[in-house]
C-alpha cells in the first residue's frame, strides 16, 4: 500500500471469514485495505493487544419506529434504536418498512426511508412487510422497489395483518420472478384463536398464560406448510424467530430435501424459559414476546441445530415496549395476555450475551460466533460490503475486551424502553470501541456520532438463490 492510511489497528486478533489472523488491520477512505502485517503510516494507530477484533454485528430483524399488528407505535425511533444498536457492537441493521392499510408500497418504503435517513446512526436496510395486496399498483410498485435493492420481505401468518394461503403463494411467485428473498412469521393463527379463547373464557389471562395461548404446534404446522410453498414454487424463505425442536426439525428435513428454506433464532429463545413470564401481577409482560420462550429442551436442540448449520444466523427480533401506559399497560393494570404488546428489546444485548456464550463459555468460539452475527446475515441477505473483514469490505470494526465482566442492571440500556429484560445477568466479553465505515461511533461507553450519519445499504442482487428444482416454470 502506498498511500496513508487513515487508521492502523495494532495487535489484535482479527476474527476473519478464513480464520483469526494475528496482527494489523489497515484502514483507508473507509474500507478495510489489508489484513495481518503493516508497515504504512497511519493518521491514527489503535492498540488491540489482548483483544478481539471482530466485524461489525449485522443484526436483519428489529422493528423500528413501527406500529405493531395490535395497532400499537414501539417504543423506538430510529435515532434511539440505533444508539442502542451501535453501544452493543452492531453496525448495520435490518428493520421493516411496514404497510398500513391501503397505503402503496412507494409510500410505504418512502416513509420509512425518511425516518431512517433523519435518525439512524448506523447503517441500516428494510424489509418491506406485506400487509394489504389490494392496494392499487401493488405488483408493479413491488417490483419496483425490488428493483432498487430493496431485497427481502416479510409476510405474516398470524396475527390481524395475517396473508392467506393464496396470498403467499402469489407473493412467493412474485419474488420469485424479480429476485427477492421472502421472511415470514409462520405461526398457525386458527390454532392460536383456539388457544386463547380458551384461555380467555376461562379467566387464565395472566402473563404466564401467554405461552399457551401460542401453542408450538402453531409453529409447528406454519413452519413446515410454509417449507413446502417455498420447495413447490423454488422460492428462498427465512424463517423468522424459530422457537422449537420441532420448529428446528422442519427446516432440518425441508433443507435435507434441497428446499431453499434458511432460518433463525434470537437469544431469548437461547437463554429464557417460558418461567420467565411467571412473575406477579402483570410485571411477566415485560418478557412477553411472539412466539413465547419455550423450554430447556428446546434450547438444546437450538443450539445443535446452530451448530449443524440447520439455523443460519442469530437475529434480536428487536420489539421495544415501555412498561407503562404507553406500552405493555396500554390497557390498564388489569389487562390480559391477549391485550398486551408483544416483544422485547434486543438491539443491544444480543451480541454480548451471544458472545459470553459462544467465546467467553466456548460454545462455538469466535469464528462460530462472527458467522452467526456478521458473516451469515450480511451473506444471506445480500449486504456485499458488511458482516466481514476482508479487504474491500466496509470498515465496521468491533473491538472486543474478552476479559471485561458486566452485569446488566434494570434500565441501562440505550434505547427507550426503560427496563433491560437480562436485568441481574452477566457477560464476559464486551464491545470496547466500534468503528463504522472507519470512524469510531463508540469508545469506553461513550457514543460519539449523530443521528442521521447512517447511510442506506444497497442490495442490487438477491444472494440466496433458488435450486432450480421446484415446480414453477421460471
Amino acid at each position: 500500500m502506498d498511500c496513508e492510511a487513515d487508521i492502523v489497528i495494532h495487535d489484535g486478533q482479527v476474527v476473519t471469514p478464513d480464520g483469526v489472523v494475528y496482527g494489523d488491520l489497515t484502514i483507508a477512505d473507509g474500507k478495510i485495505v489489508s489484513v495481518g502485517s503493516s508497515d504504512v503510516s497511519a493518521k491514527a494507530h489503535i492498540s488491540a493487544k489482548g483483544k478481539l477484533v471482530m466485524p461489525g454485528g449485522v443484526d436483519p430483524h428489529a422493528h423500528i419506529e413501527q406500529m405493531s399488528g395490535m395497532g400499537q407505535w414501539n417504543a423506538d425511533t430510529f435515532e434511539t434504536a440505533t444508539r442502542s444498536a451501535a453501544m452493543g457492537g452492531t453496525t448495520t441493521v435490518i428493520s421493516f418498512a411496514a404497510q398500513a392499510a391501503g397505503q402503496t408500497i412507494l409510500d410505504t418504503v418512502a416513509d420509512y426511508a425518511a425516518r431512517a435517513a433523519r435518525g439512524a446512526m448506523i447503517d441500516y436496510a428494510f424489509h418491506i412487510t406485506l400487509t394489504d395486496l389490494s392496494v392499487r399498483g401493488f405488483e408493479r410498485d413491488l417490483a419496483e422497489m425490488i428493483r432498487k435493492g430493496h431485497r427481502s420481505l416479510k409476510v405474516f401468518t398470524t396475527y390481524n395483518i395475517q396473508l392467506h394461503d393464496a396470498e403467499l403463494l402469489q407473493i412467493f411467485r412474485q419474488a420469485r420472478q424479480a429476485g427477492a428473498l421472502v421472511c415470514v412469521h409462520a405461526e398457525n393463527d386458527a390454532i392460536i384463536a383456539q388457544a386463547r379463547e380458551a384461555l380467555i373464557a376461562t379467566a387464565q389471562t395472566a402473563p404466564r398464560d401467554h405461552a399457551r395461548s401460542r401453542p408450538r404446534m402453531a409453529e409447528i404446522e406454519a413452519v413446515e406448510r410454509i417449507c413446502r410453498f417455498a420447495e413447490y414454487l423454488d422460492q428462498p424463505v427465512m424463517l423468522f424467530h424459530i422457537s422449537t425442536r420441532e420448529g428446528a426439525q422442519a427446516v432440518r428435513a425441508a433443507r435435507d430435501r434441497g428446499a431453499p428454506v434458511w432460518a433463525e433464532t434470537c437469544p431469548h429463545y437461547l437463554f429464557m424459559t417460558e418461567d420467565v413470564l411467571d412473575r406477579p401481577g402483570l410485571e411477566g409482560a415485560k418478557w412477553m414476546c411472539s412466539p413465547p420462550q419455550r423450554r430447556a429442551a428446546d434450547q438444546d436442540a437450538l443450539w445443535q441445530a446452530l451448530g449443524d448449520g440447520t439455523l443460519s444466523l442469530v437475529s434480536s427480533d428487536h420489539s421495544p415496549y415501555r412498561y407503562d401506559e404507553t406500552g405493555k399497560l396500554a390497557a390498564g393494570a388489569d389487562a390480559g395476555f391477549h391485550q398486551i404488546a408483544n416483544g422485547l428489546p434486543g438491539l443491544e444485548t444480543r451480541l454480548p450475551l451471544m458472545f459470553d456464550a459462544m467465546v467467553s463459555k466456548g460454545r462455538g468460539g469466535p469464528e462460530g460466533f462472527a458467522e452467526l452475527t456478521a458473516h451469515a446475515p450480511a451473506r444471506l441477505y445480500g449486504l456485499a460490503g458488511k458482516g466481514g473483514i476482508a479487504e474491500g469490505k466496509d470498515a465496521d470494526i468491533v473491538i472486543w475486551d474478552p476479559d471485561k465482566t458486566v452485569t446488566y442492571g434494570a434500565n441501562d440500556l440505550h434505547d427507550n424502553v426503560g427496563y433491560n429484560p437480562w436485568e441481574g445477568h452477566s457477560v464476559t466479553g464486551w464491545p470496547e470501541q466500534v468503528l463504522l465505515r472507519g470512524k469510531t461511533i463508540v469508545k469506553d461507553g461513550r457514543l460519539c456520532t449523530t443521528p442521521g450519519s447512517g447511510n442506506w445499504v444497497d442490495r442490487p442482487v438477491l444472494a440466496t438463490q433458488p435450486t432450480g428444482k421446484g415446480g414453477l416454470t421460471p
